[in-house]
Order: C-alpha cells, then structure tokens, then sequence
C-alpha cells in the first residue's frame, strides 16, 4: 500500500498541511524541533490511533487548538484506492473511511503503518505493555476475530477490577460470571498470539541473522500471563482474595509478554543500546514482512532519524531491503542520509511546521 496524499491539521507544531508523497522514498530534512517527527506521527496514527512518542495525548494538539484532524489519500496493492480521515475535538476520536464514519478498528485495518525511531529500543529492554502492543498489532492484522475476543476480555477484566475495588468479600455469584468470560476470552487471545507468533519466528531468524549474525542462534520466548498447567478461571478464583487486596487482576492475557533470547546474549541486560536497536528493526522489518505475505502488500515504512540511530552499513541494508520490496518509505533526518544519495526521492525541507518541496 502507499500513501498518495497526506494531509495534517492542529497535530503539534504542523498548522495546516498537505503533501502528495512518492510511492517509494520520501525524506523530511530540517533541524531539529522543525516538525519532521510529526509527518511520520501523523501517518501512524491511521494505523494504530496513537502515538509512537511517549507522553500525554494532550501534547499532540497544538498549543491554542483543541482539535486536529488527518485526512489520507491511499493506495493498495491492487489498485483500490480509499480515503481515510482521523478527527480529535476535545477528547473524543473519529474515524472515516471512504466519508463513512466508521469504528477505529475499521480504520486501522485498513492501514497498515510500521515505525522505527529513537524509542524503538523500549520494544526490546522497556516494560510489557510495548511488546503487547507489537503482539496485538501484528495479531489484528492476521487474526479477523481478534478484536472481537480482545474487547470482550477487556470489558469482563474492567468489571472484575472493578468488583475487586467494591466487593466487601469474594462472593463467587459476583466474580464467577465475569471470570468466565474473561477465561474464555483470554485462552482464545493466548492462541491467536501463540499462532502468530509461530508466522514471524522464521521471519525473525531471517531479519535478525542480517542485522546481528555475531549473536548467534536466536530463541523466541513466550508467557501468556498465567499458569500453562491450570484453566484461567480456576487460577482466578484461588487468586481472588489476593487479587482483592491489590485491587485488581494479577493473572491474564493482560500480564502476557515475549523476549528474544541470543546464544551469545541470553539476557537482554547482556545487549547493548545499539543491539537493542538494532533488534527492534529486526522485529520491525520482520512484521512488515509477514504483513506483505499475509496481505499481498508491504505496509507503509517511517524511520525516524535514521542516520542517527544506525551506522552506514546498516543504513544501507535496511534501505535495500526496504527497496527491493517495494515499499512505501518515510523518512525523516536533518540531511538526506548517504544511503539515499543515489536513489530516486522525493525531498521535502521541514521549518516551524511548514513543508517545502527541493526534489
């Protein structure tokens, strides 16, 4: 798929602009602080309805403005085009696709964005909560039933919580309903997790083995977030008056999490700042890869500040990867990265918020 035109309001520093992008390679030059960030911010947010920056959602609206809007021309594989739209006014998300107003998930499963920039090292050495995100993204997109599962746990988990933070004793006529529904849904997230994770793992040793062969064999670990030998709903009722003097669910698909172990690096502390990085990209392109063979197109590509997070050869790779692919790429850098200087680009100078066209 590829983005045709982008068009982005009241998002932090970028007023009001519209760009008609390339199919292929498109960079943002400019200092920092311009604005360059956000092109790429905004492309992810039709994709995933956040942000891949940290900080409060406040922060993504310009200072003076309570609403913004993107507004995307795309382009499949096959030709189909669709319009995509994503409106914030106060506090509240909308979504249309095509000028129909429609769910965010009917939005982000139309597009399919996938980012590296500065923070990507958190998928690797962060909290749980980041390689979720990763899991569940990649999982939405293979998996048609996801989102039903997932929201159905979410809604029995917020009940019980909320039981555990009200209920003066652990009656089982309150917690039983909810935990059987939140067992239900769980073991069915557990194997659609499970089973993709089984799709990327070749895609996985094939990435990694191009971007850090000096770790040796890789091992890909998995915790669903509860005991492997006891039903969810009978660890729950055992686990209710613990979990009542916590206040909430210790054991679920909600405390699930996976970690890559190397021979020569068996515990994440044994990596470096670069390693985690470069990792991250492998996990990256690894998903973009199995998107491309799951879908029939790549997804759209944004590296942030490439030139600084990786060195001249991984540049390179990464770009030739992404290039014999055929893929959409954002890119974003204070000077177009040497990796690039040979190539067909389209360039665009990025100063207080505006855009300029140079190639």
């Amino acid at each position: 798929m590829r983005l045709e035109q982008l068009r982005i309001r009241g998002l932090r520093c970028l007023t009001d602009i519209g760009i008609a992008l390339d199919p292929a390679i498109n960079v943002f030059v400019g200092a920092n602080g311009a604005g360059k960030t956000s092109v790429l911010e905004a492309a992810f947010l039709l994709s995933h309805a956040r942000s891949f920056r940290s900080g409060a959602r406040e922060a993504l609206l310009q200072r003076g403005v309570s609403q913004l809007s993107i507004f995307a021309e795309l382009r499949h594989a096959d030709e189909r085009p669709c319009r995509l739209g994503l409106g914030r006014d106060g506090a509240r998300w909308e979504a249309k696709v095509d000028g129909e107003g429609v769910t965010i998930g009917q939005l982000v499963h139309e597009c399919a964005v996938v980012c590296f920039e500065p923070g990507s090292h958190a998928l690797i050495a962060g909290a749980a909560e980041e390689r979720r995100r990763y899991l569940d993204w990649g999982v939405f997109h293979v998996e048609h039933d996801f989102l039903s599962s997932w929201r159905r746990y979410q809604r029995a988990l917020k009940q019980r919580n909320s039981l555990l933070r009200s209920a003066a004793t652990a009656a089982d006529e309150l917690f039983a309903p909810w935990e059987a529904e939140l067992a239900q849904s769980a073991h069915q997230i557990d194997r659609q997790r499970r089973a993709y994770l089984d799709l990327l793992r070749p895609k996985l040793l094939s990435s990694i083995d191009g971007l850090l062969p000096e770790l040796g064999q890789l091992e890909l670990r998995y915790r669903r977030g509860w005991s492997e030998d006891v039903d969810l709903a009978q660890q729950l009722r055992e686990q209710r008056g613990r979990d009542l003097a916590r206040g909430h669910t210790t054991l679920g698909a909600h405390r699930a999490d996976w970690s890559i172990a190397f021979e020569q690096a068996p515990l994440r502390e044994h990596l470096s700042r670069g390693q985690e990085k470069l990792t991250a990209l492998a996990c990256m392109l690894a998903q973009a890869e199995l998107y491309a063979e799951r879908r029939g197109e790549w997804p759209v590509v944004c590296l942030d500040d490439l030139a600084s997070e990786l060195d001249q050869a991984h540049q390179a790779a990464v770009v030739a990867q992404l290039t014999a692919a055929r893929a959409q790429v954002l890119l974003t850098g204070t000077e177009v990265p040497q990796a690039l200087r040979e190539l067909s680009k389209r360039v665009f100078h990025v100063e207080q918020g505006q855009l300029t066209r140079l190639l």
